[in-house]
C-alpha cells in the first residue's frame, strides 16, 4: 500500500505572493474588458484600432483579454483613439462611488472606493477625482524602481493632446521635454504641453509617487511661451 502523499504547507509569504498574483490577474481582465467596451462604444474594430495605434491586432487583442498590461504611454494612447479618458478605465469610472453635496458643488471619492489600475512594470495608476470632469484627468502616479511610461522601448516618447502638470509627492521622476532632462523631487513640478514629445521614467532605487492633472485642451501651442520657458529650469 502505497505512504500517503506528504504536503508541505505553503507558507504566509506564498500564500501572500499566490493572491497578490490573483488579484492582479483580475485587475489586468478588468482593465482589458473596461478598454474593450470604450473601443466598442467608439465604433471601432480591432483592427482599426490597432492600425491606429501602429500596434499588431494581437497586441490588441492581449491587452482587451487581460494578458498583457499597457504601459503609461501605450494607455493614454489607447483612450486618446477612442475619445475617452484615463478616468473612464477605472472601474467605477463615471463616479459611481463619490459622495456628492446636495446641491452637486462637489463629488468626494474616499480612499479605496476605486482600486488603482496596474500597468506594465508594476505602474500603478490611482484615481483623484471623485466624478469625471469634462476635459480633465487628475490621477497618482507610483513608478516602481528604474521604470518607465514608455511600451517596452525605453526610448520612446509620448505625445498626445493637451496640457500636464505634476507635482513628485515622494520619490526622485525624470521627464524628459522639449530636449531638456529634469529630475523632480518631492515638492517640485513640472507643467509642460503634452503635444511636445515627452517621456517621465523613474531612474532611482526607491519608488516615487506624483500627482498630475491633464487637461485635454483643443490646441496647447508648444511654442507658446509658458513651455518655452522650461528651457531655462535646472535638473
Amino acid at each position: 500500500m502505497p505512504e500517503p502523499e506528504t504536503v508541505t504547507p505553503r507558507s504566509d509569504a506564498e500564500i501572500a505572493a499566490a493572491s497578490t498574483f490573483a488579484d492582479q490577474a483580475g485587475d489586468a481582465a478588468e482593465l482589458g474588458a473596461r478598454l474593450r467596451v470604450l473601443r466598442e462604444e467608439a465604433g471601432l474594430s480591432l483592427r482599426e484600432l490597432a492600425r491606429r495605434l501602429d500596434i499588431s491586432a494581437s497586441a490588441v487583442s492581449q491587452i482587451e483579454r487581460g494578458v498583457m498590461r499597457p504601459s503609461v504611454n501605450r494607455l493614454i494612447a489607447i483612450v486618446g483613439e477612442l475619445g475617452a479618458s484615463i478616468t473612464d478605465v477605472f472601474a467605477g469610472g463615471t463616479g459611481a462611488h463619490a459622495e456628492r453635496s446636495s446641491f452637486g458643488s462637489y463629488s468626494l471619492l474616499r480612499q479605496g472606493e476605486v482600486a488603482p489600475v496596474v500597468l506594465e512594470n508594476g505602474v500603478i495608476y490611482r484615481r483623484l477625482s471623485g466624478s469625471r470632469t469634462s476635459g480633465i484627468d487628475h490621477f497618482e502616479s507610483t513608478f516602481p524602481p528604474m521604470t518607465s511610461a514608455s511600451a517596452g522601448d525605453a526610448s520612446s516618447f509620448a505625445t498626445h493632446t493637451g496640457v500636464e502638470s505634476g507635482v513628485v509627492i515622494s520619490g526622485e521622476l525624470t521627464v524628459e521635454v522639449h530636449g531638456d532632462t529634469v529630475t523632480l523631487r518631492a515638492g517640485d513640478s513640472i507643467t509642460y504641453s503634452s503635444e511636445t514629445p515627452h517621456r517621465v521614467s523613474n531612474r532611482s532605487p526607491e519608488p516615487c509617487v506624483a500627482n498630475w492633472v491633464i487637461a485635454r485642451a483643443p490646441h496647447s501651442d508648444p511654442s507658446d511661451p509658458l513651455f518655452s520657458e522650461s528651457h531655462t529650469a535646472r535638473s
